[in-house]
C-alpha cells in the first residue's frame, strides 16, 4: 500500500451498507457510500437515518467527515475496496431474492478502477460469487454477521472475519488487508464456496440452540422446573460455554435465520442429502411462535371470548424496527376480531393490518380496561414498569409475558399471574 489514506466504498444503502459503511469510518477510513436511490441518499445526507440501532446516529455523526453518501455510481472511482452490501430480501418461506444484487455488482464494477478490489457483503447461497464475479478484477467474499439491535457493536469488533477467495493460499490484495487489519480480529480466508457456507452453518448452530432451549422450556412449563436455574449449569460447561444462546423464545424470528434453513433444505434437496433435522427446527420454531396464543387461549378466552387486550412490543426483537416474523404480528393475526391496544417504542402498525387495533400512546395507556396484558418484545422500557401500576390500570390480572421483562417477585405482590417461558408453576 502506498501513504495515500484509504477509501472504502459501500453500494447499497440499506441496513447492512448504513451500518457498515459508519463503521468503516469510525476505524478511520474515508468512506464513499452509494445507493441508487436518490431519496434514500438525500436523507442519510439530512441524518435521517432509515434503520434503528443502538448508537448508530452517534456513530454517524460523530464520524461525519470522513463519511460521504452518494447516488452517483461514479464516485466510487476514488476507492480502493468497494463492498456491495444491500440487504437480501425473503419471501415468506425464507427465499432469497438476488435479482438486484448482480446487477448492482455490474454497475459497481463498471465505476471503479481496474485495480480496485470488489467484496460482495451481503449474503449470498454457495456458488453465488464465483458464478457472478465481473471478470479480470479481484472479487472477494466477506460473511457479515451483524445482529438486529447489536449490529453496530458487532460491526466494530468482529469476533472474526471470513473471507472467501477465488484462492484462498494467495495473499489478500494489500488495500483489503490494510482495511481488514483495522479490526484486530483473526482473519479466516477459504475458498468462496466454504465462506458462503460458513455463514450459513453459523445459523444452523444457532437454530440447534434456539430450538434445543425452546423444547426444554416447554418441558420445565410441564413439570414445575425453571429454565432459568438450569441455563446457567449450561454455561458453565466447556462443551457449551458461557456465550451460549440459551434464552428461550418465541421461535425463530428475523429473517436471516429462518433464510439460512430455507436454503439448507434446498441445498439437501439439490444435492440428495439429509436435512430432516431442520424441518424438525422449523416444526419446533412454529410451536414455540404460537406459545402467547395458546396461554392466552387456556387463561382467557376459553372463558371470555371477547377480552380487551393490551400489547406491548410489535418489533420481532427488541432494538428494532424489523417486525419480519414478528410473534407479536403473528398474534394479531390470530385474534382479527379482539379489542387491543398496542404501544411498541418504535413501531406503528397499518390500520388495515388488524380491524380492532389501537395504537397506545405509551405502556400504561394500552393497559387500560385490558382483561390480560401481553408482553411480545423485550424492550428495556418495559422492564421499567411498575407491576402496581400496571395492576391497577388492568381490569383482569393475567400478564403474559414470554421473555420475563417484568420482576416476577414484584407482579406476585401485585396480584398479577405473570406466565413467563421456561416456568412451571411452582
Amino acid at each position: 500500500m502506498s501513504d495515500k489514506p484509504l477509501t472504502v466504498g459501500f453500494a447499497g444503502l440499506t441496513h447492512l451498507g448504513i451500518v457498515s459503511s459508519a463503521a468503516a469510518a469510525a476505524k478511520g477510513v474515508k468512506v464513499c457510500a452509494y445507493d441508487r436511490t436518490m431519496t434514500q441518499v438525500a436523507a442519510l445526507k439530512r441524518g435521517e437515518l432509515p434503520v434503528h440501532e443502538p448508537g448508530l446516529p452517534e456513530l454517524v455523526k460523530e464520524h461525519a467527515e470522513r463519511l460521504t453518501y452518494t447516488s452517483t455510481a461514479a464516485d466510487l472511482a476514488h476507492c480502493d475496496v468497494i463492498y456491495v452490501c444491500p440487504d437480501v430480501p425473503t419471501d415468506d418461506k425464507g427465499r432469497s431474492d438476488l435479482s438486484s444484487l448482480k446487477p448492482l455488482l455490474d454497475d459497481v464494477a463498471a465505476a471503479a478502477r481496474k485495480e480496485a478490489v470488489l467484496v460482495v457483503l451481503s449474503q449470498v447461497p454457495p456458488g453465488f460469487t464465483r458464478k457472478n464475479a465481473p471478470q479480470g478484477r479481484p472479487v472477494y467474499y466477506q460473511v457479515e454477521t451483524l445482529i438486529f439491535g447489536q449490529a453496530v457493536e458487532r460491526a466494530l469488533k468482529p469476533e472474526r472475519i471470513i473471507i472467501g477467495c477465488a484462492d484462498p493460499a494467495a495473499p489478500l490484495p494489500p488495500a483489503l488487508a490494510t482495511y481488514l487489519g483495522l479490526f484486530g480480529c483473526p482473519i479466516l480466508p477459504m475458498r468462496y464456496e466454504s465462506a458462503e457456507l460458513a455463514k450459513i452453518t453459523i445459523n444452523l448452530f444457532l437454530a440447534s440452540s434456539v430450538s434445543t432451549t425452546n423444547m426444554v422450556a416447554e418441558l420445565c412449563e410441564k413439570l414445575g422446573a425453571d429454565w432459568s436455574e438450569i441455563a446457567p449449569a449450561l454455561k458453565l460447561d466447556r462443551r457449551i460455554g458461557p456465550h451460549a444462546y440459551l434464552a428461550p423464545g418465541l421461535g425463530i424470528a428475523g429473517g436471516n435465520l429462518e433464510r439460512d434453513l430455507a436454503t439448507a433444505q434446498q441445498l439437501a434437496e439439490a444435492n440428495d442429502t439429509d436435512a430432516g433435522v431442520v424441518a424438525a427446527w422449523l416444526g419446533n420454531s412454529r410451536r414455540r411462535r404460537d406459545w402467547a396464543l395458546q396461554k392466552l387461549e387456556e387463561l382467557v378466552l376459553a372463558k371470555q371470548p371477547d377480552a380487551r387486550l393490551a400489547l406491548l412490543g410489535l418489533a420481532y426483537k427488541q432494538d428494532t424496527k424489523s417486525t419480519r416474523n414478528s410473534a407479536a404480528l403473528a398474534l394479531l393475526t390470530a385474534l382479527p376480531k379482539l379489542k387491543i391496544r398496542a404501544f411498541d417504542p418504535q413501531v406503528q402498525v397499518d390500520p388495515s393490518f388488524h380491524p380492532a387495533l389501537e395504537q397506545a400512546s405509551d405502556a400504561l395507556d394500552a393497559c387500560t380496561g385490558a382483561d390480560a396484558l401481553l408482553v411480545m418484545t423485550p424492550w428495556p422500557e418495559f422492564g421499567k414498569l411498575d407491576p402496581v401500576a400496571i395492576a391497577q390500570s388492568l381490569r383482569g390480572k393475567l400478564v403474559i409475558d414470554p421473555y420475563g421483562v417484568l420482576d416476577a417477585s414484584a407482579c406476585k405482590r401485585a396480584g398479577l399471574a405473570h406466565y413467563v417461558l421456561g416456568r412451571g408453576a411452582a
